[in-house]
């Protein structure tokens, strides 16, 4: 029996109050620790260290063993790997962590000492199979937070409930249910009542299913965006995971811009700056290191430097999943377009009212003087008159007034929306494109301006070393062999300690792998492959001191080492190469001799650089120098080692997607961070810049310094014709942004690091990048372009006007229902004193126009036309003058119709009042359908083109029409109609197609290029200057 210090028993005391066992292990452990307490006592006694175990002690607790107590019980637990024992309370571990208990951490032996109770190799990392998984996800838990429950779909029926017409249709319905049933008996009383009952029902049911499938995508949508990849440890290899997939003892790689994926401790980094303020809100950046703040939590952000983590809580256990907990999100935004159609239906519903008041008026002044007949009697004899028949009556009248309300207010507006942005988004996933907010659907729709990035948005970000200077001479593949060995060595510990990437081993094949990022891993492949290196060694022969990350306003990172053989320090500088070259003072040659940098040397060395440049390559530098200070890295006096050209080919597909936006109207931006050279010559090759305009290059192309240093107006007066910004930081991208907003332009700016949070943040359309961006990135972005490709951001483009043209269409056409229903009904009932279209009946077109009606032209599938238009901007009008055109004239027609099928449809049909009436129903509902048609295309003339294509539009309009037949043909108590013969529903049919015609000419008519409404003073804010606001970010 070996011996343990106590430490070991400290363990195993901890191990005691782990709740994770059962009882019989329980048992045993007590019954292990009673044997050898006494032993305990004393080891305690003789070895105790306050404050702090020793760490090596810990290693002890690895090789804990209970094989002496041979039993049954004790086989089981032998035969469960060690590692699968939490050697730690865990509950203790959350609480140290929720109030940063350092002393705490250090009496745990540490943040070694924590790994080693986790069973975690710091070296190494767990292990990956299933099963170690699998069991420390059931001991310390998942990492997924509990949120409410997603709305229900009663929650919805609840919801549409509350809206007042409903409920004051409902009241009408119970009365005349109530009166109907008294009047003529439950077999027939129940009709009008009961009609009306059904029909609340589908309006309600049709909303309430609406807001749930909506509901629904919302939630589909926020598991896809925090389904977030983390880059672990585990045997011995980096590999990435999604964050859900993150358990307690995995090592986590945390770089700038990363979300931290858990809580944990940090265990090896440098310069690792956190953004705590989601958590404490404080802006201020907070250091974290291993000595005085190790402490590190999930849902925070790395601003600064990188890092490796132990995980020692997850999912509910964090900080912030115990935040979350008592947060209930409510993902229901309403769009800005969404607030602006709730305005006009809001107006349109006053006028509604004011016309079905002026109705309800009419109608009783007219049933109270005795003007209202019924089966050619006076329905109202004053006293005479039953008080039963009166209510009944009045509740009829009421009804009829509630229900030119209801077919006023179009509610397939907001339907409209929602049905279009649901198909919108689900579409545009499949184009590799993921919105996270709605309102940049219609927005991107409007944008006049793009502002891109150049790595991995307008090229493949795979770089690949090509070309390699040292000093003046240009080094081959094949002629590397003859650099000096101290030039080679020092090369090695520019790429090789200069670095976030990593080397490993492949077990599959003689080739390492490479991580890090593209350049990271160019450099690297290059530097092991081409040169020889081997990344273990230089990493063993010497210590890294300091760190100074890259930073994208310095453009070069750096590293502070001391070689381990004769204890030199050394500085390395590695970073765009004119940054570098500014630094040097002197320049290694390819025999190890070191020649001074007079300005003949320097200026070749720029050409060199200009040359490669030129020829679309990324020139990295590097450059070293022997230091006496530790404390610091020296940042003059510099030997240039070498400059290597880096090729990133440009995507496939990209200059077609660049001229495709630019025949739609935007003008594309490309600001990087790369030198003029390279960016003009990317810019060349996309089609951003034309070779035909060489005059107007010196204004396209700028520099970020220099946009920096313009003056406001300067500013003002240049950005509109600038293409290209070169060396930007990410500032200079906000400058831009915020210049192009102000001149009325609608930005879309595509962003993937941290510091794009400002400029995405700031634009109209915020475009991350799915693979390349940071979590910060993502979060301040709109959409997530998933594939980080160009062609996709013209694809999101065509989708935003896609959307925009379909719920213009949808409003054109529902507000051709809503204007003639209105001057229809009320017409008739201050001339007549009735209304031809009864409560159910006007339910009834409501309802499959505003739900069919918006399914139909919601789903319509963007086009390439849609690309050669002007795009909107901020001005242009809602409802523009080509949609008031032809809502008007087929408005006016279906009322002239209608009126005359009202006054005179009896004696030129020869028929009786019901079967005039179903055909003025009729009539109507078929206008609608044909009308549906014309509404597909707002100025072109062939409204059938591509409707081959779009199956469910052609299934509505079927629908629709066998619905239409059902309810005239078979429901005729219910829906109050007569049956038609064939020429008769022939006729209606000859009437209402008269609208494709109608509509083919209507087309014809010019309209003026001023708004409509603007000759109204008042609706013009409505319609016309709300577009403005509209747009802005909420």
């Amino acid at each position: 029996m070996r011996d343990f210090k106590g430490s070991d028993y400290s363990s195993l005391l901890l191990n005691l109050t782990t709740t994770s066992l059962n009882k019989a292990q329980r048992r045993w452990r007590i019954a292990y620790a009673a044997i050898y307490s006494v032993r305990a006592m004393l080891s305690l006694v003789k070895d105790i260290v306050p404050g702090r175990i020793d760490p090596k002690a810990s290693d002890a607790s690895f090789s804990l063993s209970y094989t002496p107590l041979e039993s049954g019980d004790v086989a089981n637990i032998n035969s469960m790997p060690l590692s699968y024992v939490p050697a730690i309370d865990q509950e203790r571990l959350v609480e140290i962590m929720k109030i940063k208990d350092l002393p705490g951490i250090r009496a745990l032996g540490g943040v070694e000492g924590v790994a080693a109770s986790l069973r975690t190799n710091t070296t190494k990392g767990i292990h990956g199979n299933v099963q170690e998984v699998s069991r420390r996800r059931d001991l310390f838990g998942s990492n997924t937070y509990h949120k409410p429950p997603p709305k229900g779909l009663l929650f919805f029926v609840y919801e549409a409930f509350k809206d007042t017409t409903i409920l004051i249709l409902l009241a009408c319905a119970t009365l005349s249910l109530g009166f109907g049933i008294k009047e003529n008996g439950i077999k027939e009383g129940w009709y009008e009542g009961g009609s009306i009952f059904v029909a609340v029902f589908l309006v309600i049911v049709v909303s309430a299913l609406s807001n749930f499938r909506q509901e629904r995508q919302f939630d589909k949508l926020s598991k896809i965006s925090n389904n977030i990849k983390v880059e672990v440890l585990r045997d011995s290899r980096r590999q990435h995971i999604s964050i859900f997939d993150v358990v307690v003892g995995d090592v986590v790689f945390l770089k700038i811009g990363d979300q931290i994926p858990a809580d944990g401790l940090f265990l090896d980094g440098h310069s690792l700056q956190v953004d705590e303020s989601s958590m404490t809100g404080e802006s201020d950046h907070l250091e974290v290191d291993h000595k005085d703040n190790p402490f590190l939590f999930s849902g925070t952000k790395i601003v600064d430097g990188f890092a490796q983590m132990l995980v020692v809580s997850v999912g509910m256990s964090t900080t912030w999943g115990q935040t979350m907990s008592s947060i209930n999100q409510d993902s229901g935004d309403r769009t800005p377009l969404q607030v602006r159609l709730d305005t006009l239906t809001s107006t349109i519903g006053k006028l509604g009212l004011t016309v079905a008041a002026l109705v309800l008026g009419v109608l009783l002044v007219r049933y109270f003087t005795g003007n209202t007949q019924k089966n050619g009697k006076r329905e109202y004899n004053g006293s005479k008159t039953p008080a039963d028949t009166v209510v009944n009556s009045v509740v009829r009248i009421v009804a009829a007034a509630v229900t030119i309300v209801v077919v006023a207010i179009p509610e397939g507006l907001p339907l409209a929306v929602t049905l279009t942005l649901a198909y919108s988004m689900k579409r545009m996933m499949s184009d590799q494109a993921m919105v996270r907010k709605l309102s940049a659907c219609e927005t991107m729709g409007s944008a006049t301006v793009i502002c891109t990035d150049k790595t991995g948005t307008l090229t493949l970000n795979e770089m690949k070393v090509t070309k390699f200077w040292l000093g003046q001479e240009s080094i081959h593949e094949d002629s590397t062999k003859m650099i000096s060995s101290d030039v080679l060595d020092l090369l090695y510990q520019g790429t090789g300690l200069n670095t976030t990437g990593s080397v490993c081993v492949s077990d599959s094949g003689p080739t390492p792998e490479f991580s890090g990022s593209p350049t990271e891993k160019a450099l690297l492949s290059w530097s092991v492959l081409n040169l020889g290196m081997d990344m273990d060694s230089v990493k063993q022969k010497h210590h890294v001191l300091r760190v100074e990350t890259f930073n994208s306003e310095k453009k070069r990172s750096g590293v502070l080492v001391r070689r381990k053989s004769d204890s030199t320090v050394h500085v390395h500088w590695k970073g765009a190469a004119e940054m570098v070259l500014a630094m040097c003072s002197h320049y290694y040659t390819s025999t190890g001799s070191v020649d001074s940098m007079n300005s003949a040397a320097k200026n070749i060395i720029q050409a060199i650089i200009q040359g490669m440049a030129a020829s679309s390559l990324r020139c990295i530098a590097f450059a070293h120098k022997v230091s006496s200070n530790e404390s610091g890295l020296e940042e003059d006096g510099l030997i240039l080692m070498g400059i290597v050209g880096l090729k990133d080919p440009c995507r496939p597909g990209v200059s077609k997607a660049v001229e495709t936006c630019k025949l739609a109207g935007v003008t594309i931006k490309m600001i990087t961070g790369d030198n003029v050279f390279t960016a003009k010559a990317i810019a060349f090759e996309c089609g951003i810049l034309d070779h035909n305009d060489k005059d107007e290059e010196e204004e396209a192309v700028v520099e970020g310094v220099q946009f920096r240093n313009y003056t406001e107006e300067e500013r003002m007066q240049k950005v509109d014709r600038i293409r290209v910004m070169a060396r930007s930081s990410p500032s200079d991208k906000l400058l831009m942004v915020k210049c192009l907003r102000l001149k009325g332009h609608v930005v879309a700016v595509t962003g993937d690091g941290t510091n794009d949070a400002p400029a995405l943040k700031e634009a109209d359309v915020g475009l991350s990048m799915g693979i390349q961006g940071t979590e910060v990135a993502k979060e301040s972005s709109d959409i997530v372009i998933l594939d980080d490709n160009f062609t996709s951001v013209a694809t999101v483009l065509k989708w935003g006007r896609c959307v925009y043209n379909n719920i213009q269409k949808f409003i054109q056409f529902q507000l051709t229902v809503n204007v003639a229903a209105l001057v229809i009904n009320f017409i008739a009932a201050i001339s007549a004193g009735e209304v031809p279209l009864t409560a159910v009946q006007l339910l009834w077109v409501n309802l499959i126009m505003d739900t069919l009606g918006a399914l139909a032209l919601a789903t319509e599938r963007p086009t390439n036309e849609l690309l050669k238009r002007k795009p909107v901007g901020r001005t242009e009008a809602l409802i523009t003058n080509v949609m008031w055109r032809n809502l008007l004239v087929q408005s006016l027609y279906q009322i002239a119709v209608l009126l005359i099928l009202q006054f005179k449809g009896m004696s030129i049909f020869n028929v009786r009042k019901e079967v005039k009436d179903t055909l003025i129903f009729n009539t109507f509902v078929l206008c609608q359908v044909f009308n549906e048609f014309n509404a597909r295309e707002m100025e072109k003339k062939n409204v059938f083109r591509g409707i081959h294509r779009n199956r469910l539009f052609i299934g509505i309009i079927a629908i629709t029409i066998l619905l239409q037949v059902i309810m005239v043909e078979f429901l005729k108590k219910f829906a109050d109609t007569v049956r038609l013969n064939g020429w008769q529903w022939g006729t209606c049919i000859a009437i209402a197609s008269l609208s494709w015609p109608i509509g083919f000419f209507t087309k014809f008519i010019p309209v003026s290029e001023t708004p409509f409404l603007s000759y109204f003073k008042n609706p013009r804010s409505l319609f016309k200057g709300s577009r403005s606001s509209s747009l802005n970010k909420p």
